[in-house]
């Protein structure tokens, strides 16, 4: 197999060479929010003396381990790779007529043979079906995923894939899997056949990936690689909407809970250490200055007195912000040490205690179901109603909140045109020591509709957390000191 590249097709020559194309890398890095210091850049550098540049996976991990930080960074710096380090320059071409588009007698695609070569390569895990798998993808998007647009060719993913179906191919790989199975892999049929489905199912996943990433990078060449950043590339886990995440990326900002806790709570160690000596006693200077005819040589600091505030969070579970209030727990479970105390409400339209579903150890995916099935947290219809949850807060959990408390409320403030109860909740931000509440949705859309956020903003202070990112930056910012 080899690849041939279109007349016209090749890439312009990087300005200074192969570091410019490396520092041209990691500015695209940058630009998408992964912080990457010239340190780690001249190590890249050193790398790419000792690796074969023609080996790309080699390549890959390479300047993973170098440019890295986070393994949830991965995706992002992925997809950037495969922008900045292409297999092939325009169309490839397999010589391998097994690879080649099956067509009709009448020269049009034979899409039931197609589909039966795609599973025949998926089913082999041989490093030549792999392969022939990026051929034949290739061959799919150069064909099949074609348009016309008023800037020239472009390419679709969604248009390449739309008639080949990978989705229906899952049985006949099934097929070409247990086929292939010994026969004391098969003692345990129930197990195999568990483990040839999932494996089946992520062939096709992986397949799809393939035509994806060969989408974009037909597509880069057409617009620029700076426009297929803008829209080709996923965000960061920290950086996605909690309320337009994918399950998956749901899945990636779990994964980050435990980083961006240890984060914070080096932030907290530093503003503690910058605040042992504690501020200038401005009063008992003055007084100790009189000595000294009036001159303040000897400043007198106030004792610090460190303390650790209680911490109640009263926080909406409907389906609407589940997410964001699901990684924020995660995150409060896991500063937890930072306050004396930590007591969970939670609501859809009557607020119950749920603390005891998070105790130290326990699994929290697992606690957030029990929460969910065993909390009794509806009681009329199941829609949000903040009025009655805030009233059934003061009425049957007014003493959990103290002079000494820090209250937190997690949501987006919809009640479904009813009343807000703006009343109990200037009575509970009146008792607590702090009050703050945590907003997923987008400051421009506060206000409209049902939202009652604009004026419960009025009475509490509203931050505006679309993304993990986001809820870093306010959470660093309400941690004690």
């Amino acid at each position: 197999m080899a690849a041939a590249h279109l007349p016209g097709s090749e890439a312009p020559p990087a300005p200074h060479g192969l570091p410019g194309h490396l520092v041209g890398f990691v500015e695209a890095l940058r630009r998408r929010g992964i912080a990457v210091g010239p340190s780690e850049t001249v190590d890249a550098g050193r790398v790419m003396t000792v690796l074969d540049l023609l080996d790309r996976e080699a390549l890959r991990e390479g300047l993973a381990c170098t440019l890295l930080r986070r393994s949830t960074h991965r995706p992002t710096f992925d997809a950037l790779f495969d922008l900045w380090f292409p297999p092939a320059i325009g169309r490839r071409e397999s010589t391998d007529p097994q690879v080649s588009i099956p067509r009709t007698p009448t020269g049009e695609v034979d899409f039931e043979a197609l589909r039966d070569l795609i599973a025949e390569l998926l089913s082999d895990e041989s490093p030549e079906a792999l392969e022939a798998s990026e051929m034949l993808v290739s061959a799919i998007v150069e064909e099949l995923g074609q348009y016309a647009s008023s800037k020239g060719p472009s390419f679709s993913a969604y248009q390449a894939l739309r008639d080949v179906s990978p989705d229906t191919l899952l049985t006949k790989i099934l097929e070409g899997l247990l086929g292939n199975s010994t026969r004391e892999e098969r003692d345990d049929a129930a197990y195999e056949s568990e483990v040839a489905r999932r494996t089946a199912a992520q062939r096709i996943a992986d397949f799809r990936a393939m035509v994806e990433r060969e989408t974009r990078r037909r597509t880069a060449e057409q617009l620029g690689r700076e426009r297929v950043e803008k829209y080709g590339v996923p965000k960061l886990a920290e950086e996605v909407d909690f309320l337009r995440a994918s399950d998956a990326e749901l899945v990636a900002l779990r994964r980050s809970v435990m980083p961006l806790a240890r984060l914070l709570a080096s932030r907290l160690a530093a503003r503690r250490r910058r605040a042992r000596a504690g501020a200038i006693d401005l009063r008992r200077t003055l007084r100790k200055s009189m000595s000294t005819g009036g001159v303040p040589i000897d400043l007198v600091n106030r004792k610090p007195r460190p303390a650790r505030p209680e911490l109640v969070v009263l926080c909406d579970v409907s389906g609407s912000v589940a997410g964001f209030s699901h990684f924020t727990l995660l995150l409060v479970h896991a500063l937890r040490e930072q306050f004396s105390r930590v007591r969970v409400f939670a609501f859809i339209d009557t607020a119950d205690e749920v603390t005891h579903y998070f105790a130290a150890g326990s699994d929290l995916g697992e606690s957030m179901s029990r929460m969910l099935k065993e909390a009794e947290l509806i009681t009329y219809d199941g829609h949000s109603d903040y009025g009655h949850a805030l009233g059934s807060f003061a009425d049957n959990h007014a003493h959990a909140l103290t002079s000494r408390s820090s209250l937190l409320i997690l949501g987006d403030g919809r009640t479904n045109y009813r009343n807000p109860n703006l009343e109990v909740l200037e009575h509970l931000v009146s008792v607590a020591r702090h009050a703050h509440w945590l907003n997923p949705e987008p400051k421009g859309q506060w206000g409209s509709g049902d939202s009652a956020a604009r004026v419960y903003s009025e009475v509490v202070t509203m931050h505006e957390c679309r993304s993990a990112q986001q809820l870093a930056t306010v959470v660093a910012s309400l941690l004690p000191v």
